[in-house]
């Protein structure tokens, strides 16, 4: 059984065929997938498909660092009674992207601080986000406790050390198709090192489409070939890497 730990099919990329991709995915063998939210209507899509797809998706809800200028108190208020569903099993994806900078920095760490205090609040595990701002991200984590109830750091994109310092934590690190491509060496790295208790496979659909589905729509099927890589990295079979993170999945998310 595989679990795609991060995915959106709550995008428009999916309104056509949303019900096809996951009968896909199924039939791949992606048992449960997680759907992200960013901003309030796709949390929103992210629960109304988690009930369209009992016990196959489940949902996180929340607000990306680029939605992250157009946060206030009536978007947490209605946030926080969203997470009250029981088809919510994690607050996110949060954290802070200094590569696109959609919203000012000092805003980006305002509110992903704020929101690791409403994700403890509601005693749910974090989905981060950290592009380019690895240092700020760990510091905001320690300086809040944003760590009370676990996590994953998604989409990995730092060294091994960095990895080490979040697992301390008592965060999980998630790896993406990007692990395919021929530059990601780093990510390689961090696959050969990690122990695989401490790794989660994902999508990050409908972007970040592995090797060989390079170039097109990603989706929830294709994590099959993140598991793939990583038990080739790792001299293991794709059975013992997707039987060993759904287990972690399961275990940071309870799904």
């Amino acid at each position: 059984m595989y679990i795609d730990s991060h995915c959106h099919l709550n995008l428009s990329h999916f309104e056509n065929d949303v019900a096809a991709a996951v009968a896909r995915a199924r039939k791949a063998g992606v048992a449960k997938m997680l759907v992200i939210g960013t901003e309030l209507a796709d949390s929103v899509r992210a629960v109304e498909l988690a009930h369209r797809f009992p016990g196959t998706v489940f949902a996180a809800v929340g607000i990306h660092p680029h939605e992250s200028k157009d946060a206030d108190e009536n978007i947490y208020a209605r946030l926080r009674a969203l997470a009250a569903d029981d088809k919510v099993v994690a607050y996110g994806e949060i954290g802070l992207d200094y590569f696109h900078n959609h919203s000012p920095r000092e805003v980006q760490r305002r509110e992903f601080a704020r929101q690791l205090n409403l994700a403890a609040e509601l005693k749910l595990p974090v989905v981060i986000h950290d592009r380019e701002a690895h240092q700020e991200v760990y510091d905001i984590i320690v300086a809040e406790k944003g760590y009370r109830h676990g996590g994953v750091i998604h989409c990995f994109s730092a060294d091994y050390a960095w990895a080490k310092r979040f697992v301390e934590l008592g965060f999980v690190i998630s790896l993406p198709g990007t692990i395919t491509f021929p530059r990601s060496e780093m990510q390689r790295e961090v696959a050969l090192k990690l122990s695989l208790d401490d790794i989660l496979i994902e999508t990050d659909s409908p972007f970040l489409a592995p090797v060989p589905r390079r170039g097109k729509r990603n989706e929830p099927a294709y994590v099959v070939y993140v598991a793939e890589k990583i038990a080739e990295i790792k001299g293991l079979s794709p059975e013992d890497v997707a039987a060993a993170t759904a287990a972690n999945c399961q275990r940071v998310f309870g799904m």
